[in-house]
């Protein structure tokens, strides 16, 4: 035999032997490895509590109660009367006799045109007025004398009938002097631009000085703030949700939502509904009416309009935390009567608040968990508190659950 046969087969009794003694380790250190890929991250119960331990949990005890049928949208106010003012007669802008922002009352002057001119003509139409009268005098004097040589027969009919038409033309001329003095008038009164409305004024666009124009020159705009309007639409939708298209009759009640999010303390009146619905933008325009006397709102601001229709009854109040949303609708955990949590489908209208409105799913007395919902598992046991309870200290874990055997 060769020494490399003698050599492999020396080494082949090595072997044996080691594996002999050491058989037993390698398996039990095979079975560590695979007990410990076992509790690696794949283990879906890794996240969840071990067992005996219950997971805190705030739970509410819902009853049935009434909330408003409403719909709420953006909105935007303005004026019940917003008026241009503009000079009723062209001239050089002589005076503003208002405060620009002030309130002004109606009849009361704001703009002064330079009157000369107007003045002028007035005297004129005046003077025509007299001369024409005078003419009246002489054409009547005319038709008495040539009456009286017609009895007699001293003049032709026709002489008599053209006096007599000369006079008639003469008071149709003295009603046209007249009314040419009633216009030159009411002009140079329009001189003074007055506020036809009580409002509050705005800013000048002329200065003194400027040449304005009749009916074309925009002197300034004046607001009536109370009542106040406000302007919204509602879609179809929405529409649906509240019983259908609204009129005055259907709607009880208009609240104003501020900026600021708090509630103005006035409710409105509907005071107009659009009777068709805008086919380009699928809304009812809608319009109600505020009391302003305290001046509190402006014309362009942007608020929220809620329309209040009626009141629906039996339904509950959930937290939108404790609402969960999938593919196959909305949901929540109620606890049964061992303390697990349990999924219950709902069907939820609106928000009212932080508070979903549902419409389904739920009974009084039913117990809703509202935090912790992402720790949660259909069947996970938990121990229930109010919301205004201190949630119980967790069990504490033995020294051998808390920490894994240190074996080599």
């Amino acid at each position: 035999m060769s020494a490399a046969s003698q050599y492999k087969n020396k080494l082949g009794d090595l072997l044996g032997i080691f594996c002999s003694k050491t058989g037993i380790v390698l398996i039990i250190s095979a079975a560590a490895s695979f007990g410990l890929a076992g509790c690696g991250k794949n283990d879906p119960a890794a996240d969840q509590p071990r067992a005996g331990m219950a997971l805190p949990v705030t739970v509410i005890e819902v009853h049935p109660t009434s909330v408003p049928i409403s719909a709420e949208a953006v909105a935007q106010t303005e004026g019940s009367r917003e008026v241009e003012i503009r000079p009723r007669v062209g001239g050089i802008l002589l005076q503003r006799l208002y405060e620009e922002g002030a309130a002004v009352k109606a009849g009361q002057p704001m703009f002064l045109i330079d009157p000369i001119p107007y003045q002028n003509a007035l005297a004129e139409a005046k003077a025509q007025l007299a001369e024409q009268k005078a003419r009246i005098m002489q054409t009547e004097r005319e038709e008495n004398r040539l009456r009286d040589l017609l009895d007699t027969q001293a003049i032709s009919q026709r002489e008599y009938d053209n006096a007599v038409s000369e006079n008639a033309i003469a008071k149709a001329a003295l009603q046209t002097a007249e009314v040419r003095v009633r216009d030159a008038e009411i002009n140079l009164s329009y001189t003074k631009v007055v506020a036809p409305v009580d409002g509050i004024s705005g800013r000048r666009r002329f200065s003194e000085g400027a040449l304005v124009e009749a009916h074309n020159s925009l002197l300034t705009t004046l607001v009536q703030l109370t009542p106040i309007w406000v302007r919204f639409s509602l879609s179809d939708s929405e529409l649906a949700q509240i019983g259908g298209p609204l009129n005055e009759h259907r709607v009880r009640q208009v609240a104003l939502i501020l900026p600021d999010g708090t509630e103005y303390e006035k409710k409105g009146d509907l005071n107009f509904a659009a009777s068709q619905i805008d086919p380009s933008l699928g809304t009812q325009q809608l319009r109600a009416t505020f009391d302003n006397s305290d001046q509190r709102l402006l014309p362009g601001q942007f608020v929220r309009a809620r329309v209040i229709t009626g009141q629906r009854d039996g339904v509950f109040l959930v937290p939108q935390v404790a609402v969960q949303t999938s593919d196959l609708g909305k949901s929540v955990y109620v606890i049964n009567e061992k303390n697990e949590a349990t999924i219950r489908p709902v069907v939820a209208g609106r928000w009212i608040g932080k508070d979903w409105v549902i419409l389904e799913g739920l009974k009084a007395g039913d117990k809703v968990i509202v935090d912790n919902i992402i720790k949660l598992r259909p069947g996970s046991l938990v121990s229930p508190h109010a919301p205004a309870e201190t949630s119980e200290a967790a069990p504490t874990e033995s020294p051998a659950q808390s920490k894994p055997d240190q074996q080599t």
